[in-house]
Protein backbone atom coordinates (compact mmCIF):
# COMPACT_ATOMS: atom_id res chain seq x y z
CA UNK A 1 0.00 0.00 0.00
CA UNK A 2 1.75 3.27 -1.09
CA UNK A 3 1.08 7.01 -0.94
CA UNK A 4 -1.12 6.81 2.45
CA UNK A 5 -0.69 9.01 5.21
CA UNK A 6 -0.49 6.23 7.97
CA UNK A 7 -2.81 3.80 10.03
CA UNK A 8 -4.70 6.93 11.10
CA UNK A 9 -5.76 7.74 7.66
CA UNK A 10 -9.11 6.62 7.45
CA UNK A 11 -10.64 8.53 10.82
CA UNK A 12 -13.81 10.14 10.36
CA UNK A 13 -13.22 9.26 6.42
CA UNK A 14 -15.02 7.90 3.27
CA UNK A 15 -12.99 5.37 1.76
CA UNK A 16 -13.12 5.50 -1.83
CA UNK A 17 -12.54 2.63 -4.19
CA UNK A 18 -12.08 2.94 -7.91
CA UNK A 19 -11.67 0.34 -10.10
CA UNK A 20 -8.93 0.41 -12.78
CA UNK A 21 -10.14 -0.49 -16.03
CA UNK A 22 -10.14 2.34 -18.70
CA UNK A 23 -10.18 5.87 -17.02
CA UNK A 24 -13.97 6.90 -16.36
CA UNK A 25 -14.40 5.25 -12.70
CA UNK A 26 -11.00 7.32 -11.93
CA UNK A 27 -12.53 10.82 -13.33
CA UNK A 28 -15.87 10.02 -11.65
CA UNK A 29 -14.41 9.71 -8.43
CA UNK A 30 -11.91 12.21 -8.30
CA UNK A 31 -14.73 14.99 -9.67
CA UNK A 32 -17.17 13.51 -6.80
CA UNK A 33 -13.86 13.30 -3.94
CA UNK A 34 -13.72 17.18 -5.11
CA UNK A 35 -17.11 18.30 -3.66
CA UNK A 36 -16.90 16.09 -0.71
CA UNK A 37 -16.53 17.95 2.88
CA UNK A 38 -15.79 14.48 4.27
CA UNK A 39 -12.06 13.95 4.25
CA UNK A 40 -11.93 11.14 1.53
CA UNK A 41 -9.34 8.29 1.56
CA UNK A 42 -8.78 6.68 -2.02
CA UNK A 43 -7.70 3.19 -2.67
CA UNK A 44 -7.49 1.54 -6.11
CA UNK A 45 -4.66 -0.62 -8.55
CA UNK A 46 -3.37 2.50 -10.00
CA UNK A 47 -1.94 6.02 -9.10
CA UNK A 48 -4.19 8.67 -7.65
CA UNK A 49 -6.36 10.13 -10.48
CA UNK A 50 -5.64 13.86 -11.46
CA UNK A 51 -6.90 16.54 -9.10
CA UNK A 52 -7.62 13.79 -6.54
CA UNK A 53 -7.81 15.93 -3.08
CA UNK A 54 -6.82 13.64 -0.13
CA UNK A 55 -4.47 10.42 0.36
CA UNK A 56 -4.40 8.05 -1.98
CA UNK A 57 -3.50 4.22 -1.06
CA UNK A 58 -2.38 1.95 -4.21
CA UNK A 59 -3.13 -1.47 -3.85
CA UNK A 60 -1.37 -4.82 -4.78
CA UNK A 61 -2.89 -6.02 -8.10
CA UNK A 62 -4.35 -8.87 -7.92
CA UNK A 63 -4.30 -9.62 -12.05
CA UNK A 64 -1.77 -10.66 -14.71
CA UNK A 65 -1.95 -14.41 -17.01
CA UNK A 66 -5.56 -15.62 -17.51
CA UNK A 67 -8.80 -13.84 -18.37
CA UNK A 68 -11.46 -12.94 -15.96
CA UNK A 69 -14.32 -12.27 -18.16
CA UNK A 70 -14.60 -8.89 -17.03
CA UNK A 71 -11.54 -7.18 -18.68
CA UNK A 72 -9.18 -8.62 -16.10
CA UNK A 73 -6.66 -11.57 -15.57
CA UNK A 74 -4.31 -13.25 -13.39
CA UNK A 75 -0.97 -14.94 -12.65
CA UNK A 76 -2.06 -17.80 -10.51
CA UNK A 77 -2.03 -21.06 -12.13
CA UNK A 78 -5.51 -22.04 -9.68
CA UNK A 79 -8.40 -20.32 -12.36
CA UNK A 80 -10.80 -23.38 -11.85
CA UNK A 81 -13.43 -21.43 -9.83
CA UNK A 82 -12.62 -17.49 -9.80
CA UNK A 83 -15.81 -16.54 -8.91
CA UNK A 84 -16.10 -19.31 -5.67
CA UNK A 85 -19.35 -20.95 -7.54
CA UNK A 86 -20.80 -17.78 -8.83
CA UNK A 87 -21.03 -15.89 -5.59
CA UNK A 88 -18.55 -13.14 -5.82
CA UNK A 89 -16.82 -11.84 -9.37
CA UNK A 90 -13.10 -12.13 -9.13
CA UNK A 91 -11.26 -14.47 -5.87
CA UNK A 92 -8.95 -16.71 -7.09
CA UNK A 93 -7.44 -19.41 -5.29
CA UNK A 94 -3.84 -18.95 -3.09
CA UNK A 95 -3.09 -15.90 -5.04
CA UNK A 96 -0.77 -13.80 -3.29
CA UNK A 97 -1.96 -10.47 -5.41
CA UNK A 98 -5.42 -10.79 -3.89
CA UNK A 99 -4.50 -11.74 -0.36
CA UNK A 100 -2.06 -8.54 -0.40
CA UNK A 101 -4.84 -6.85 -1.32
CA UNK A 102 -7.53 -7.57 0.89
CA UNK A 103 -5.43 -7.49 3.88
CA UNK A 104 -4.52 -3.65 2.62
CA UNK A 105 -7.77 -2.76 2.30
CA UNK A 106 -9.05 -4.91 5.49
CA UNK A 107 -6.36 -2.51 7.56
CA UNK A 108 -7.13 0.51 6.20
CA UNK A 109 -10.66 0.00 7.19
CA UNK A 110 -9.84 -1.48 10.79
CA UNK A 111 -7.43 1.54 11.07
CA UNK A 112 -10.77 3.93 11.42
CA UNK A 113 -13.11 4.54 11.89
CA UNK A 114 -14.19 4.52 8.38
CA UNK A 115 -17.73 6.12 7.89
CA UNK A 116 -18.63 4.57 4.72
CA UNK A 117 -16.85 3.40 1.62
CA UNK A 118 -17.50 4.00 -1.57
CA UNK A 119 -17.28 0.77 -4.21
CA UNK A 120 -16.93 1.56 -7.77
CA UNK A 121 -16.77 -0.48 -8.63
CA UNK A 122 -16.09 -4.01 -6.67
CA UNK A 123 -18.43 -6.23 -5.18
CA UNK A 124 -15.73 -8.15 -3.47
CA UNK A 125 -14.39 -4.54 -2.07
CA UNK A 126 -18.42 -3.79 -1.23
CA UNK A 127 -18.28 -7.07 0.82
CA UNK A 128 -15.19 -6.72 2.42
CA UNK A 129 -16.28 -3.38 4.19
CA UNK A 130 -19.71 -4.49 4.85
CA UNK A 131 -18.16 -7.19 6.93
CA UNK A 132 -16.08 -4.67 8.67
CA UNK A 133 -19.23 -2.97 9.62
CA UNK A 134 -18.58 -0.54 7.45
CA UNK A 135 -21.75 1.31 5.34
CA UNK A 136 -21.54 1.24 1.68
CA UNK A 137 -22.37 3.52 -1.26
CA UNK A 138 -21.96 1.40 -4.48
CA UNK A 139 -21.76 3.11 -7.50
CA UNK A 140 -24.66 1.14 -10.50
CA UNK A 141 -23.48 -0.06 -13.32
CA UNK A 142 -26.44 -0.33 -16.64
CA UNK A 143 -27.12 -3.90 -18.06
CA UNK A 144 -28.30 -6.80 -16.53
CA UNK A 145 -26.66 -6.54 -13.16
CA UNK A 146 -28.82 -9.78 -11.92
CA UNK A 147 -26.12 -12.81 -11.32
CA UNK A 148 -25.59 -13.27 -7.42
CA UNK A 149 -22.43 -11.03 -7.10
CA UNK A 150 -24.34 -8.35 -8.12
CA UNK A 151 -27.46 -8.54 -6.21
CA UNK A 152 -25.04 -9.05 -3.20
CA UNK A 153 -23.22 -5.88 -3.73
CA UNK A 154 -26.40 -3.92 -4.85
CA UNK A 155 -28.60 -5.39 -2.08
CA UNK A 156 -26.06 -4.58 1.18
CA UNK A 157 -25.37 -0.90 -0.21
CA UNK A 158 -26.88 1.68 2.01
CA UNK A 159 -27.05 3.79 -1.37
CA UNK A 160 -26.90 3.20 -5.10
CA UNK A 161 -25.02 6.01 -6.59
CA UNK A 162 -26.84 5.86 -10.18
CA UNK A 163 -24.49 7.65 -12.98
CA UNK A 164 -27.16 8.73 -15.47
CA UNK A 165 -30.85 10.28 -15.04
CA UNK A 166 -34.20 9.27 -13.38
CA UNK A 167 -35.45 10.29 -17.73
CA UNK A 168 -35.31 8.50 -19.60
CA UNK A 169 -35.85 5.87 -17.83
CA UNK A 170 -34.59 2.40 -17.94
CA UNK A 171 -34.95 -1.09 -16.65
CA UNK A 172 -33.93 -1.24 -12.70
CA UNK A 173 -35.14 -3.40 -10.15
CA UNK A 174 -38.35 -1.77 -8.61
CA UNK A 175 -37.45 -2.88 -5.04
CA UNK A 176 -34.22 -0.46 -5.44
CA UNK A 177 -35.86 2.27 -6.28
CA UNK A 178 -35.68 3.54 -2.91
CA UNK A 179 -32.50 3.41 -2.27
CA UNK A 180 -31.08 4.30 -5.51
CA UNK A 181 -29.76 8.12 -6.37
CA UNK A 182 -30.25 8.78 -9.92
CA UNK A 183 -27.53 11.81 -10.33
CA UNK A 184 -27.74 12.25 -14.08
CA UNK A 185 -24.46 11.66 -16.03
CA UNK A 186 -21.48 12.57 -14.29
CA UNK A 187 -18.18 14.13 -15.86
CA UNK A 188 -14.78 15.43 -15.34
CA UNK A 189 -16.06 18.30 -17.50
CA UNK A 190 -19.61 19.49 -15.55
CA UNK A 191 -17.88 22.45 -14.39
CA UNK A 192 -17.24 23.80 -17.68
CA UNK A 193 -19.30 26.28 -20.14
CA UNK A 194 -19.78 24.12 -23.48
CA UNK A 195 -19.51 26.32 -26.50
CA UNK A 196 -21.46 26.10 -30.04
CA UNK A 197 -19.99 24.05 -32.49
CA UNK A 198 -17.53 25.46 -35.32
CA UNK A 199 -19.49 24.60 -37.98
CA UNK A 200 -16.57 23.32 -40.27
CA UNK A 201 -17.90 19.84 -40.80
CA UNK A 202 -15.24 17.86 -37.94
CA UNK A 203 -15.75 14.81 -36.82
CA UNK A 204 -14.43 13.54 -33.51
CA UNK A 205 -13.84 10.18 -32.43
CA UNK A 206 -13.36 9.78 -28.86
CA UNK A 207 -12.21 6.17 -27.62
CA UNK A 208 -11.93 5.45 -23.93
CA UNK A 209 -9.30 3.74 -21.86
CA UNK A 210 -10.81 0.33 -21.36
CA UNK A 211 -12.07 -0.01 -24.91
CA UNK A 212 -8.66 -0.81 -26.80
CA UNK A 213 -9.10 1.77 -29.11
CA UNK A 214 -11.01 2.30 -33.11
CA UNK A 215 -10.35 0.34 -35.76
CA UNK A 216 -7.98 2.18 -38.53
CA UNK A 217 -9.03 0.46 -41.25
CA UNK A 218 -12.86 1.23 -40.71
CA UNK A 219 -11.97 4.94 -39.81
CA UNK A 220 -9.70 5.42 -42.96
CA UNK A 221 -12.74 4.05 -44.80
CA UNK A 222 -15.59 6.18 -43.24
CA UNK A 223 -13.46 9.44 -43.51
CA UNK A 224 -12.44 8.88 -47.32
CA UNK A 225 -16.95 8.24 -47.49
CA UNK A 226 -16.99 11.65 -46.33
CA UNK A 227 -14.37 13.62 -47.56
CA UNK A 228 -16.38 16.91 -47.21
CA UNK A 229 -15.78 16.22 -43.01
CA UNK A 230 -12.21 16.51 -40.79
CA UNK A 231 -11.86 13.54 -38.82
CA UNK A 232 -9.97 13.52 -35.97
CA UNK A 233 -9.29 10.44 -33.18
CA UNK A 234 -8.42 11.12 -29.58
CA UNK A 235 -7.50 8.05 -28.42
CA UNK A 236 -6.17 4.64 -29.08
CA UNK A 237 -6.54 2.54 -32.57
CA UNK A 238 -5.92 -1.11 -32.58
CA UNK A 239 -3.52 -0.97 -35.53
CA UNK A 240 -1.47 1.59 -37.29
CA UNK A 241 -3.16 4.05 -39.01
CA UNK A 242 -1.82 3.41 -42.80
CA UNK A 243 -2.77 5.81 -46.28
CA UNK A 244 -5.19 7.37 -44.51
CA UNK A 245 -6.96 9.94 -46.52
CA UNK A 246 -6.15 13.34 -45.80
CA UNK A 247 -8.74 14.61 -43.74
CA UNK A 248 -8.60 11.91 -40.89
CA UNK A 249 -5.79 12.50 -38.28
CA UNK A 250 -4.94 10.67 -34.77
CA UNK A 251 -4.68 13.04 -32.14
CA UNK A 252 -3.19 9.74 -30.05
CA UNK A 253 -3.93 9.74 -26.02
CA UNK A 254 -4.96 12.78 -24.61
CA UNK A 255 -5.35 13.42 -20.66
CA UNK A 256 -7.56 16.28 -21.65
CA UNK A 257 -9.73 16.12 -24.64
CA UNK A 258 -12.30 19.33 -23.50
CA UNK A 259 -10.70 21.10 -26.07
CA UNK A 260 -11.37 18.19 -28.79
CA UNK A 261 -14.81 17.99 -28.02
CA UNK A 262 -15.52 22.33 -28.67
CA UNK A 263 -13.77 21.70 -31.86
CA UNK A 264 -15.88 19.49 -32.84
CA UNK A 265 -19.36 19.63 -34.29
CA UNK A 266 -20.08 15.85 -34.04
CA UNK A 267 -18.75 13.35 -31.62
CA UNK A 268 -18.24 9.87 -32.66
CA UNK A 269 -18.03 7.48 -29.43
CA UNK A 270 -19.27 3.87 -28.01
CA UNK A 271 -21.93 3.81 -25.20
CA UNK A 272 -19.74 3.72 -22.16
CA UNK A 273 -20.52 6.03 -19.38
CA UNK A 274 -17.59 8.42 -19.20
CA UNK A 275 -17.76 8.90 -22.76
CA UNK A 276 -21.37 9.21 -22.84
CA UNK A 277 -21.20 12.06 -19.66
CA UNK A 278 -18.26 13.68 -21.62
CA UNK A 279 -20.21 14.31 -25.02
CA UNK A 280 -23.32 15.23 -22.83
CA UNK A 281 -21.39 17.97 -21.00
CA UNK A 282 -20.28 19.12 -24.25
CA UNK A 283 -23.50 19.19 -25.58
CA UNK A 284 -22.46 17.87 -28.73
CA UNK A 285 -24.21 16.16 -31.69
CA UNK A 286 -23.27 12.48 -31.35
CA UNK A 287 -23.35 9.05 -33.11
CA UNK A 288 -23.02 6.49 -30.45
CA UNK A 289 -22.09 3.01 -31.82
CA UNK A 290 -22.42 0.29 -28.72
CA UNK A 291 -19.48 -2.03 -27.81
CA UNK A 292 -19.88 -5.60 -26.49
CA UNK A 293 -19.46 -5.46 -22.59
CA UNK A 294 -20.04 -8.00 -19.94
CA UNK A 295 -23.63 -7.44 -18.78
CA UNK A 296 -24.88 -5.54 -21.73
CA UNK A 297 -23.92 -2.38 -20.16
CA UNK A 298 -23.36 -0.21 -23.74
CA UNK A 299 -26.56 -1.79 -25.22
CA UNK A 300 -28.51 -1.02 -22.73
CA UNK A 301 -27.53 2.62 -22.37
CA UNK A 302 -27.58 2.64 -26.31
CA UNK A 303 -30.89 1.48 -26.03
CA UNK A 304 -31.70 4.76 -23.63
CA UNK A 305 -30.21 7.06 -26.08
CA UNK A 306 -31.99 5.98 -29.25
CA UNK A 307 -35.41 5.92 -27.49
CA UNK A 308 -34.57 9.51 -26.03
CA UNK A 309 -33.68 10.88 -29.42
CA UNK A 310 -29.76 12.33 -27.47
CA UNK A 311 -27.91 10.78 -30.17
CA UNK A 312 -28.08 8.51 -33.43
CA UNK A 313 -27.43 5.60 -32.22
CA UNK A 314 -26.15 2.81 -34.07
CA UNK A 315 -25.78 -1.50 -33.55
CA UNK A 316 -22.49 -1.41 -35.22
CA UNK A 317 -19.98 0.89 -36.99
CA UNK A 318 -22.15 2.18 -40.11
CA UNK A 319 -20.83 1.07 -43.81
CA UNK A 320 -18.63 3.35 -45.42
CA UNK A 321 -21.36 4.75 -47.77
CA UNK A 322 -24.08 5.56 -44.92
CA UNK A 323 -21.95 7.58 -43.37
CA UNK A 324 -22.73 11.01 -45.07
CA UNK A 325 -26.34 10.05 -43.84
CA UNK A 326 -25.49 9.57 -39.90
CA UNK A 327 -23.49 12.42 -40.29
CA UNK A 328 -26.58 14.64 -41.18
CA UNK A 329 -28.54 12.75 -39.21
CA UNK A 330 -26.64 13.66 -35.74
CA UNK A 331 -26.43 17.29 -36.80
CA UNK A 332 -30.19 17.88 -37.51
CA UNK A 333 -30.40 16.19 -34.02
CA UNK A 334 -28.17 18.70 -32.57
CA UNK A 335 -26.89 18.75 -29.02
CA UNK A 336 -28.92 20.41 -26.96
CA UNK A 337 -31.16 17.70 -25.78
CA UNK A 338 -27.96 16.24 -23.50
CA UNK A 339 -29.13 18.90 -21.08
CA UNK A 340 -32.15 15.84 -19.98
CA UNK A 341 -28.76 13.59 -19.60
CA UNK A 342 -26.24 16.29 -17.69
CA UNK A 343 -27.43 18.93 -15.45
CA UNK A 344 -23.59 20.04 -14.32
CA UNK A 345 -24.40 19.00 -11.04
CA UNK A 346 -23.96 15.42 -10.39
CA UNK A 347 -20.69 14.94 -8.62
CA UNK A 348 -22.10 17.95 -6.22
CA UNK A 349 -25.31 15.97 -5.89
CA UNK A 350 -23.58 12.70 -4.89
CA UNK A 351 -20.65 14.60 -2.49
CA UNK A 352 -23.97 15.61 -0.42
CA UNK A 353 -25.52 11.73 -0.51
CA UNK A 354 -22.23 10.38 0.78
CA UNK A 355 -21.07 13.20 2.92
CA UNK A 356 -25.02 12.80 4.57
CA UNK A 357 -24.41 8.96 5.09
CA UNK A 358 -20.93 9.66 7.16
CA UNK A 359 -22.41 12.57 8.51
Amino acid sequence: MTGGTGPGATAGTIVYYVHHHGSGHAHRAAAIAAHCRTPVVGVGSRPAPHGWPGAWHELPLDTGGGDTGDGDTADTADTADVTAGGTLHWVPRHHDGLRARTAAVSALLAAGPARLLVADVSVEIALLARLHGVPVAVVAQPGERLDRAHRTAYDLAEVLLAPWPADPPRPWRPELSGRTVHLGGLSRYDDRTARPGPGRRRVLVLTGGGDGGADPAALAAAASATPDWTWRVAGGLTGALRDAPPNLACAGWTGEVWAELQDADVVVGHAGQNVVAEIAAARRAAVIVPAERPYGEQVATGAVLRAAGLATVRDRWPAPADWPGVLDEAVSRGGAGWSRWSDGRAAERAAAVLDGIAG
